[in-house]
């Protein structure tokens, strides 16, 4: 019973009930002379729509995306870079002013437990995007230290403002310091792109995806048909970076 509510909620809220609305546009279109065209047309791009609102499309396609790489099983580095991902500068947290979004968050744990377990420096990659955000590399600094990580195994590279910059002045500091096998942290669906990045600055890094959206192992029920916003912005996600890869990969220089 839980589920079916779940189910017939998402169509009286946003997105679903948009979907709903255009289909009956479309069926009142279509029964008008002369508008079976626009009715098909309406018709086709709301149920385009609808798939990319369902958690089947996008766990499909935000899974391909995030199987790209697997977490080593027993990493070897000599430093943990961890890329940014957001941060709001005056939220409150635990020791202070400034926390991480979501995403960074999740990186940093499993930044934080790879430097428990390999007692190597971490590197912190992120600066202030905009105006209103949180520099991301010293926020991150921040919670380390009172995780307890001392602080001469902390790095911050606080000018890269998107993944490109990221890897440039990551790999200035990596050679300045001297290190020579980095593990990059990141979210799994940004790792693709991040890997490319670091190749094209000549740096041999191990990849360490964190922050998983959809299971490895998706099983199929009715609710992964209903239309939500999340499977919206999955969907969206996974494009954005297909296009920013692309981009990357054969625009950039």
């Amino acid at each position: 019973m839980v589920y079916f509510l779940k189910f017939g909620a998402s169509w009286v809220l946003p997105p679903g009930i948009f979907i709903l609305a255009f289909f009956a546009l479309a069926i009142w279109l279509w029964r008008k002379k002369g508008e079976k065209r626009i009715a098909a047309v309406i018709a086709g791009l709301t149920f385009a729509f609808y798939l990319l609102c369902t958690q089947l499309v996008s766990e499909h396609f935000m899974s391909e995306l995030e199987q790209c790489y697997e977490p080593p099983a027993h990493p070897e580095g000599d430093v943990i870079v961890m890329l940014g991902g957001g941060a709001m500068p005056d939220s409150p947290g635990v020791d202070g002013e400034g926390e991480l979004c979501a995403r960074p968050a999740n990186r940093l744990l499993t930044a934080l437990r790879l430097q428990r377990e390999l007692h190597v420096p971490i590197l912190l990659s992120g600066g202030r995007v905009y105006s209103d955000t949180g520099d991301e590399a010293r926020i991150a600094a921040r919670i380390l230290v009172s995780l307890g990580v001392p602080e001469d195994q902390i790095f911050a590279e606080t000018r890269s403002i998107n993944t490109t910059q990221n890897a440039k002045f990551s790999a200035d500091i990596l050679r300045e310091q001297g290190f020579t096998h980095p593990i990059v942290v990141t979210s799994a669906f940004h790792m693709n792109r991040a890997m490319l990045n670091f190749e094209k600055q000549g740096i041999d890094a191990t990849a360490y995806p964190a922050d998983y959206s959809v299971t490895h192992h998706p099983v199929f029920n009715y609710t992964k048909l209903r239309p939500t916003a999340d499977a919206l912005l999955d969907n969206v996600t996974v494009m954005q970076e297909t296009l920013r890869t692309f981009v990357t990969r054969y625009i950039e220089k």
